[in-house]
């Protein structure tokens, strides 16, 4: 018996906010043990000695090694992606908001949810069904974000000639933040995805227009990374 993580999770309530990451014992201590010494490192008897049963009890909630995997790669993909659907759907029509909350989206589930997030470098470690189910969702993602940038092209409010490479790296920026990210540090998560939309909207070549911007959350990023991008073309 294992759970299955929400494909369909709701986040229209606020897709900023954070509880404490609700998982099943075995889940946290399975991601706590694969974070520490990998999945391959990670045998299913530490496992169980960490939740404190015994191997046939554990075996009960999920199948194998592999399942632990799956369930939180997917469970972590899956919310991230609900984040950013409500994110989106928040921002509205115009291609700058949606991009700018899609990146603050994503860098605050990274800096929140770190545990869960430094396991997509497991990916490697996935049998290949359970790999191709994975990327597929990730893949999703890309493409949420792909599709707003070419929007904003359209609209002449991006610049990039390469989207799908602009896309890409801005992934790799925003994911790489739950390498380094320290909830004691200097800065909160909502600091870390304002610095961020600043150097993805630059990543695009967002051109601000001259009158004043929308209203949004982090709008004096956006006039910052457009008055850049206009002095090193100008």
């Amino acid at each position: 018996m294992s759970a299955t993580p929400d494909r369909d999770a709701d986040h229209s309530g606020g897709w900023r906010t954070y509880a404490p990451l609700d998982l099943h014992p075995v889940l946290l201590h399975a991601m706590a043990a694969f974070n520490e010494h990998g999945y391959h490192g990670t045998t299913v008897r530490d496992i169980a000695r960490r939740v404190g049963v015994t191997v046939p009890a554990l075996y009960y909630h999920y199948e194998n090694k592999q399942a632990l995997l799956v369930t939180l790669l997917e469970t972590s993909m899956s919310d991230v992606l609900g984040r950013c659907r409500a994110a989106v759907a928040e921002a509205g029509d115009d291609p700058v908001d949606r991009f700018s909350a899609i990146v603050e989206c994503i860098v605050v589930y990274m800096a929140n949810r770190r545990g869960l997030a430094f396991l997509d470098s497991e990916i490697r470690s996935l049998e290949p069904e359970n790999r191709a189910r994975y990327v597929e969702l990730r893949d999703s993602l890309q493409y949420m974000l792909l599709d707003t940038v070419e929007a904003g092209i359209e609209q002449g409010s991006f610049t990039t000639p390469i989207p799908a490479d602009a896309s890409r790296a801005i992934l790799t920026m925003c994911q790489g933040v739950a390498n380094w990210y320290r909830s004691d540090g200097a800065l909160t998560p909502s600091d870390v995805a304002e610095r961020h939309v600043l150097l993805c909207l630059g990543t695009v070549g967002y051109l601000a227009p001259r009158e004043p911007a929308k209203p949004a959350s982090l709008r004096q990023a956006r006039e910052n990374a457009g008055a850049r991008t206009r002095d090193s073309v100008g």
